[in-house]
């Protein structure tokens, strides 16, 4: 017993803090075994990139831009509201400047590819009521023909009539 309890001082001197001795069937084993502190281990070279999903999925949240705080977005959206709101009431100020709509009939010329000029009439038509100029809001179409037509038993032609096209309202500057 006296060479079990001198066998324990030894091995508790040889032991260190992160050593545990191994108990089997409550008895301390004869041999305690100390690790060798060799040269340290050399750290195993840097892994090479893996181009799978998840890497590829991680590239691109890392190379995607930073998101703005609330703070940020808030100021974002305001700016935008406030540009809007402003094209908006610029855009109804124009509208409210001294004009006015005017009715009529004037003719609209027709311009040198065949099609009815509306925009020359509606100046026209802005103008016999004392404006500038103005845009059409309504037209109105009839077809003008010779008094030929009107000749019992002769054939109508082709240039015998004609369509013309007027300016009915306008919105006169």
């Amino acid at each position: 017993m006296l060479a079990a309890s001198i066998l324990l001082i030894a091995a508790g001197e040889a032991l260190t803090q992160t050593d545990v001795p191994a108990v089997s069937n409550g008895r301390a084993p004869a041999q305690q075994t100390v690790p060798q502190q060799d040269a340290p281990v050399s750290p195993s070279p840097p892994r090479e990139e893996n181009p799978g999903l998840f890497n590829e999925i991680g590239r691109m949240f890392e190379k995607l831009p930073a998101l703005k705080s609330p703070q940020e977005a808030i100021e974002d959206l305001n700016g935008r509201a406030r540009d809007a709101a402003k094209d908006a009431s610029d855009s109804l100020s124009r509208l409210t400047k001294p004009s006015s709509m005017v009715s009529g009939r004037m003719v609209c010329p027709v311009s040198a590819n065949g099609a009815p000029d509306c925009k020359l009439g509606a100046d026209k038509l802005c103008q016999t009521k004392g404006f500038k100029e103005g845009k059409s809001l309504n037209t109105d179409s009839a077809e003008a023909c010779s008094a030929k037509v009107l000749i019992p038993g002769r054939t109508r032609k082709p240039d015998d009539c004609r369509t013309d096209n007027y300016v009915t309202r306008a919105l006169c500057q």
